[in-house]
């Protein structure tokens, strides 16, 4: 929603892109796939690239790891340092959005120079949330029920 509102209110092209989304069967797929992602948000410049779970697609990279997936990570890399693209005026702005960013390569995480920890929302928070969402429709939900569906999402988070 973050990277929604930025788009909305710089007036950019909006593009949200799922780990699936950029992943294949086919031997070179994968690359095809970031280099279309970034040739497009290119062409409807300026744009905001939203990528959701970056940690299934761009997580530390190993010894281990198939030659698909390394190959698909560097092209990432490079297509988000901008060695492939034409403009220079700065008209791309990427978001990822990760539950786990100790899982992240490193020369990802050079590319970001800015990041925010959102935090999960407290018992308070989260009951006025559900209040603010029971407004909306009919219901006969009591406020001891608000605080008791608060306290087990809080508790199973």
């Amino acid at each position: 929603m973050i990277a929604k509102a930025i788009a909305h209110e710089c007036n950019r092209k909006f593009f949200a892109i799922s780990a699936s989304s950029l992943t294949g069967k086919w031997v070179g797929d994968n690359e095809k796939s970031v280099r279309a992602l970034f040739s497009v948000s290119d062409k409807f410049s300026p744009s905001v690239i939203f990528l959701d779970e970056i940690d299934s697609v761009l997580s530390k990279r190993s010894e281990n790891e198939n030659e698909s997936s390394r190959k698909m990570k560097t092209e990432f890399l490079v297509q988000m340092d901008g060695v492939q693209s034409s403009k220079s005026d700065g008209g791309r702005l990427i978001i990822a959005a990760t539950n786990r960013p100790g899982d992240l390569d490193d020369a990802l995480l050079r590319r970001f120079p800015l990041r925010i920890y959102v935090a999960l929302p407290n018992l308070e928070t989260l009951s006025g949330l559900i209040h603010g969402n029971l407004k909306k429709t009919k219901h006969t939900v009591s406020d001891t029920e608000v605080t008791n569906i608060a306290n087990y999402l809080v508790s199973n988070m």
